[in-house]
């Protein structure tokens, strides 16, 4: 069921419930175990003991060392740490390779550094085709003596497309350039080795798994040379200062735990229902298209235009029979472009504007679907006869 029953929530990208076994394992943290990590005395041992199991949680979904995950506040925070590390470890090198498609956490900061007052970055920004997939070729290309970090999303936010980041971590590594991926859409989601991978940071968020709004990792490769963002005291190794967020870190640990039972779930109970969703939707609503690559994508996320309408009126026509999902269009901001990941892609302006993203989690259910392949088609015909462009 969804956390609650008169609402379908499909925005699964944007944030999740918290998983009510989440919840259970916090609440001690908030009320009894309130004592100070860093404290000396049993009561706050407690506490710091607490905060080293759930980073052996953490590191066991990511196939990491326990030793390698820092605790943040966020996948932002996690990102810009990663990102600015990188070029205060390496100040003579003024190259940072992205791509298009990023999250405005890592676009945004990228675009600054590019913009800077003084010593500029150059920043390579990789396109996309209209599947939503890189040019490997040119990434090869942008490599360079110069470069001092790559930093590409594992799978896109708004398309679910997954990136190659094993192998573009391999040819960054052998060209000895430090390489960051944001995989705030992937963990918990596709399976993750990193002992076996040469990637050498890695952001997460905790409230993308069931866990929290407010807790996030970043994991960092043991040998990497580190500066950190947060300075202050000595938690987290010295590697971000602040005391730590012990409910919401134990609550992340839980999280990652679940998310390794419900994996298998994930990829095919919830893919399974994706697929349908997609499929009912394409087929029975004429001049509809998927956005991004129709299997190199999350088990959970379906990206889909219905040309000739805007998100943001199909959207609020969906609020009124409870359903949630996201427009993958800006017009919700207070823009009238569409989403820069769709504009990279080249999804022609007509559909653009009429971007869905519906992402389900493991608490959808095949009424919830069922009920939104039904409403759907009245939906957009609806709308599209207020549109001056329809002309079905």
């Amino acid at each position: 069921m969804a956390a609650n029953p008169k609402v379908i929530y499909m925005d699964n990208n944007a944030t999740t419930r918290v998983a009510p076994e989440v919840v259970e394992a916090m609440m001690p943290y908030l009320t009894e175990a309130y004592g100070n990590p860093s404290s000396m005395h049993t009561f706050g041992g407690v506490v710091g003991q607490a905060i080293k199991e759930a980073r052996g949680k953490v590191a066991a979904l990511l196939g990491a060392d326990p030793g390698e995950i820092v605790f943040t506040s966020c996948g932002t925070e996690s990102d810009s740490t990663a990102i600015l590390s990188a070029i205060r470890t390496y100040p003579e090198k003024r190259h940072i390779i992205t791509t298009r498609v990023e999250h405005p956490a890592v676009k945004n900061l990228c675009e600054t550094l590019e913009t800077a007052t003084g010593h500029k970055y150059r920043v390579t920004k990789l396109k996309v085709d209209a599947e939503g997939m890189l040019d490997m070729q040119e990434y090869e290309a942008a490599l360079t003596e110069d470069t001092a970090i790559v930093s590409v999303m594992w799978a896109n936010n708004e398309t679910g497309v997954i990136f190659p980041v094993e192998e573009m971590a391999r040819m960054a590594r052998q060209r000895g350039i430090l390489f960051h991926t944001d995989a705030v859409q992937a963990v918990g989601k596709i399976p993750i080795d990193l002992k076996n991978l040469d990637i050498d940071f890695l952001s997460c968020s905790g409230h993308k798994l069931h866990a929290p709004k407010g807790v996030g990792i970043l994991y960092v490769k043991r040998g990497t040379l580190f500066v950190p963002f947060m300075v202050g005291g000595h938690q987290e190794h010295g590697r971000r200062g602040g005391t730590e967020n012990v409910a919401s870190i134990v609550a992340l640990g839980r999280a990652c735990e679940l998310a390794m039972e419900k994996m298998d779930e994930e990829n095919s109970r919830v893919k399974k229902l994706r697929d349908r969703l997609e499929e009912a939707l394409l087929t029975s609503i004429p001049k509809s298209m998927l956005n991004g690559h129709k299997t190199l994508r999350l088990p959970n996320t379906a990206n889909i235009s219905f040309e000739y309408v805007e998100g943001e009126a199909i959207l609020l026509h969906m609020n009124q029979h409870g359903i949630c999902a996201s427009s993958g269009s800006a017009c919700t901001s207070g823009s009238l472009e569409p989403s820069h990941v769709l504009r990279a892609m080249g999804v022609p302006f007509t559909a653009a504007h009429g971007s869905i993203r519906f992402s389900l989690s493991i608490y959808n259910t095949e009424e919830e679907v069922d009920l939104v392949i039904a409403k759907m088609p009245t939906i957009i015909a609806n709308l599209r006869k207020l549109s001056p462009f329809w002309k079905g």
